[in-house]
C-alpha cells in the first residue's frame, strides 16, 4: 500500500453496491471478517438489514486515493435516542488516517444529513475505544450516553457559506 504524504488527496463519491468488497475488507481493520461485514454492509445499503429504530433513507460515501478505496462512511434517517440521524460506520485505512480523510468523509455525511432535514445526529461508539471518541469530540460530538455521542448540530461542521460578491 502507498503510504500518503502529509496532504492526502482523495476522491470522494456516494458508494454503490460495487463498492461493498472495498468497504468490508477496510471493516475488517476493525474487527470481523470480509464475509461478515460483506453481508453487512450489503444488507445496509440493499436496505434489507436495518439498525436499530432506523429509517429507510441512508447513504454511504467512499475515498479513493490513487484508484483505491481506503475509507467510507455511512449513515441512516433514525427515530432512536431522540435523534433525526445516526452515523452507522465511518472507517479510513491506517496509513491514511490523521490527513483529512476522516473529516472529509463526515462533512459529505453531514451534507446529506442537514439535505435530509436531519441536524440532530448521534453515533455509537464504544467507551473502550479513545480514538474514535476523541475524533468525534474534536469535531463538536457531546456525550449522550454511555456508548453514544450526539451533534446537537451537525450542520456545525459543514464549511462556511461564502457570500456572494456584490456587483
Amino acid at each position: 500500500m502507498a503510504s500518503p504524504e502529509s496532504s492526502v488527496c482523495c476522491r470522494y463519491r456516494q458508494a454503490s453496491k460495487g463498492d461493498v468488497p472495498d468497504m468490508a475488507r477496510i471493516r475488517t481493520y476493525d474487527w470481523g471478517s470480509e464475509e461478515y461485514w460483506n453481508e453487512r454492509i450489503g444488507g445496509y445499503l440493499d436496505r434489507v438489514s436495518h439498525p436499530e429504530q432506523a429509517l429507510m433513507p441512508r447513504v454511504a460515501y467512499i475515498a479513493t486515493a490513487d484508484g483505491m478505496t481506503v475509507g467510507f462512511v455511512a449513515g441512516h434517517l433514525t427515530r432512536r435516542l431522540d435523534c433525526q440521524g445516526e452515523l452507522e460506520w465511518i472507517n479510513v485505512l491506517p496509513d491514511y488516517r490523521k490527513h483529512g480523510v476522516g473529516l472529509a468523509l463526515l462533512r459529505f455525511l453531514a451534507a446529506w444529513f442537514v439535505g435530509q432535514g436531519a441536524v440532530r445526529v448521534c453515533v455509537d461508539v464504544n467507551p473502550a475505544n479513545p480514538d474514535a471518541r476523541h475524533f468525534y469530540a474534536r469535531h463538536g460530538a457531546i456525550p449522550l450516553k454511555r456508548h453514544f455521542l450526539v451533534w446537537e448540530n451537525i450542520a456545525a461542521l459543514l464549511p462556511p457559506k461564502r457570500a456572494a460578491p456584490k456587483p
